[in-house]
């Protein structure tokens, strides 16, 4: 049963959504009783809330959560955080994470800098949110398998495809590099287009022919395929330019590679809390830092000293002490 250190730990939406996901990993690591929504709400619940997981509408999610709020004393971690790169959407979805926060007893997010987009978009509402870091399965990277050849020229891109997860920026990197050298750049995403984005990767794929670079999209991968796929060379890169918190960037760094991350407050707070674990980089410096990693493959791997913490265990203790003090 739900204790005072620890309530009932719901997860739901799709397994392969990173929200849910990590939810899970989460509740592993924390112990205790979790799982789908149950018949009976227990005294006390907590719950990972994204709308793109809660319902087909951000007004349709915060209606099931405030009937959740209103069933159990609710507690809520939130991702996907509202900010500016939600264009038309952005003023229903600050809407439907004021009523979010409105139904529960106390908030958490990832990042200082997810508390700062609360701050920004829902002003006082945001002011007693509590930030607790996404954990690292492990506290120190996997060692560096062994490997054939690694890939020359490529580039890998890991998670769904759609707008301004940076694989333009990549082909036009790569295509940039690639001319002044030997061979086909080539530009691999490690994911299948997101629901809605099958155009956009088919004007991807269009766009990099006429740059001369090869673009590749995996689609759906179970999880042995997707490590293989990190781990087969090339060269690691996150360049969302919107991002609110990754968990994908620790995918990365778990499995031994050392990203390439584009510059945000995001990254330069996840450089601070991992040292080492990333290789941050302004927009302009794309081509010249894929180059040096082309010349280089050994600096696209961690060293097997690079700390990850905090770790899932880690944080399962800050989510007990947090609960501990809520009201």
């Amino acid at each position: 049963m739900p204790t005072p250190e620890t309530p009932y730990l719901l997860v739901v939406g799709p397994a392969h959504h990173g929200v849910t996901r990590y939810a899970g990993d989460l509740a592993a690591a924390i112990g205790g009783e979790s799982g789908a929504t149950p018949a009976v709400m227990p005294a006390r619940t907590h719950a990972h809330v994204t709308d793109r997981i809660f319902g087909s509408s951000p007004e349709e999610a915060a209606e099931r959560i405030e009937t959740l709020g209103a069933s159990t004393r609710l507690s809520i971690t939130l991702h996907d955080v509202p900010q500016e790169s939600d264009g038309s959407n952005l003023g229903r979805r600050i809407d439907a994470y004021r009523r979010f926060m409105g139904a529960a007893n106390g908030v958490a997010v990832n990042s200082r800098h997810e508390a700062m987009l609360l701050d920004e978009h829902l002003g006082n509402a945001a002011r007693d949110v509590r930030v607790i870091p996404l954990g690292a399965r492990t506290a120190r990277p996997a060692a560096r398998p062994e490997a054939g050849e690694p890939r020359a020229n490529t580039v890998l891109i890991s998670g769904f495809v759609y707008p301004g997860k940076g694989h333009l920026e990549a082909i036009q990197a790569a295509a940039a590099v690639g001319a002044a050298g030997p061979g086909t750049a080539t530009v691999v995403a490690v994911g299948a287009p997101s629901a809605g984005h099958e155009r956009d990767a088919g004007e991807l794929r269009r766009r990099a022919s006429e740059l001369g670079v090869d673009f590749r999209v995996t689609g759906f991968l179970d999880d042995e395929e997707y490590q293989s796929e990190l781990l087969s060379g090339g060269v690691p890169l996150a360049a969302h330019q919107h991002v609110s918190a990754s968990r994908s960037i620790l995918d990365w760094a778990e499995l031994g590679r050392r990203a390439l991350v584009i510059d945000s407050r995001y990254s330069r707070e996840m450089e601070a809390l991992r040292p080492g674990s990333i290789d941050v980089f302004r927009p302009d410096q794309l081509a010249e830092k894929l180059e040096a990693a082309w010349r280089d493959p050994q600096s696209t791997w961690l060293a097997p000293s690079t700390t990850l913490s905090p770790t899932l265990d880690d944080v399962a203790g800050e989510y007990r002490a947090w609960w501990r003090g809520l009201e």
